[in-house]
């Protein structure tokens, strides 16, 4: 099959690339290197190094035989040039990668806020109406996000695969409907997510294109089969405040011995899943694609769910490190339940990696391996879904501050003190 991969130098996207064009597909990239450039003004970079494109696409011919082709190229502002594109390439899939990834990011300036919601917004419907208007019966695979349904608000009820049922009242009586899930983005990252749904139902609707919207959950690991092959295919590993991954943070923080930063009560409840598994779901669901006409197709792209201080608490016991409480800069409640239908993966023959199984090969061969690399000042977590931390929900009238509060504002200090 031909297929675009859309944002395919990211941290998702290069291996998925590369584990398509194993399958012996032929791969277009298609990346304007923002996530390169963010590491610019973060001021910060991958634990493992990152090579240029043409490195790394010219060690991957060499080792396999296969090339891939890349485009630069912005599909938020470069309209014309991607209609072009798929006028030329004419492909049988489309991954769409192409947006930006981080909710902490999302939240730090407002800044950042516009950039994501221009990025994301503008980059998605530019993307479904040029397949449009280029005549194309191809494919959309989107990496949408867990996020959208928010967490734990119906309680243990399991969250479905896109779509509820429900029940409504009218004059006649009443009639059963099945709507999308209720949105309940917990940041402009993951709103930008909830609007690509409604996008997606449009033009599945409107233009008969088909389209997959896989919910992802926190991606954890590094290396795929084919990013190990040679280091100059490493994939990215992000350890700080805005883009690195709870589970990545741990890992990174554990091995230079610095305390595990769990925010708020460690209470909070995420799902999560093995990067070699996101590829796997990326293949699967183009093997599946909706037919033309059909709403889109929804997978919970998920494997495992834990509370954050479990895992701080398997990270501990696996290295003795040590776990320490912070103020909690997002909006949310302290502890939550999640349970997460994921059925239709394992249907189609998903064998998940797990995390016992993995985490110790993640310890020994990338953070220990690359902690040289390590920037301490960007261990701890900056950017807050409200002004100030006095703004959150752990506040009383008498103080602005819970007295849990105020103990990891102290050791926040003290942190701070150590890594000067």
């Amino acid at each position: 099959m031909k297929i675009l991969v859309l944002g395919g130098d990211g941290f998702c996207g290069w291996p998925t690339a590369l584990h398509l064009s194993n399958k012996g597909h032929d791969i277009t990239i298609v990346d304007n290197l923002s996530r390169r450039q963010i590491d610019v003004l973060l001021e910060v970079q991958s634990l493992t190094p990152i090579q240029p494109m043409s490195t790394r696409l010219k060690v991957w011919e060499e080792l396999t035989g296969k090339k891939i082709n890349f485009v630069y190229l912005d599909i938020r502002q470069e309209y014309d040039k991607l209609v072009q594109l798929l006028n030329k390439v004419k492909p049988n899939a489309i991954v769409h990668f192409a947006e930006q990834r981080a909710a902490p990011y999302s939240m730090k300036t407002p800044g950042t806020k516009r950039y994501t919601v221009d990025n994301n917004v503008n980059g998605t419907h530019n993307l479904l109406s040029a397949i449009v208007e280029a005549g194309l019966d191809t494919h959309v695979v989107h990496l949408g996000t867990m996020g959208v349904y928010g967490y734990g608000w119906l309680g243990n009820a399991p969250i479905p695969e896109g779509y509820v049922r429900v029940k409504v009242e009218t004059p006649e009586g009443e009639v059963d409907r099945e709507i999308l899930h209720p949105a309940n983005p917990g940041s402009v990252y993951h709103m930008t997510k909830t609007i690509d749904q409604l996008m997606f139902a449009f033009y599945a609707k409107n233009d008969e294109i088909r389209i997959t919207d896989l919910h992802q959950g926190i991606v954890w690991g590094t290396q795929t089969p084919e990013t190990i092959m040679d280091e100059r295919l490493i994939n990215r590993f992000d350890y700080d405040g805005d883009y690195g991954t709870v589970l990545n943070r741990f890992l990174m923080q554990a091995t230079l011995g610095h305390p595990l930063t769990v925010h708020g009560s460690g209470g909070q409840t995420r799902a999560f899943i093995n990067i070699r598994d996101t590829v796997r779901c990326i293949e699967l669901a183009i093997k599946n694609p909706p037919k033309r006409g059909e709403r889109p197709t929804i997978f919970n792209q998920v494997t495992e769910v834990f509370r954050v201080k479990e895992l701080a608490e398997l990270i501990s016991n696996m290295t003795g490190a040590e776990i320490r409480h912070y103020p909690n800069p997002r909006y949310e409640a302290d502890e939550n339940d999640l349970k997460v239908e994921n059925e239709q993966f394992k249907s189609l023959g998903l064998k998940p990696t797990t995390l016992s199984k993995g985490l110790l090969e993640e310890v020994q061969d990338i953070a220990k391996k690359y902690i040289d690399s390590v920037d301490p000042s960007k261990i701890l977590a900056t950017s807050q879904w409200r002004n100030t931390v006095t703004k959150l929900r752990s506040y009383d009238s008498a103080s602005g501050l819970s007295s849990r509060s105020k103990q990891n504002v102290t050791g926040l200090k003290s942190v701070k003190n150590n890594n000067r």
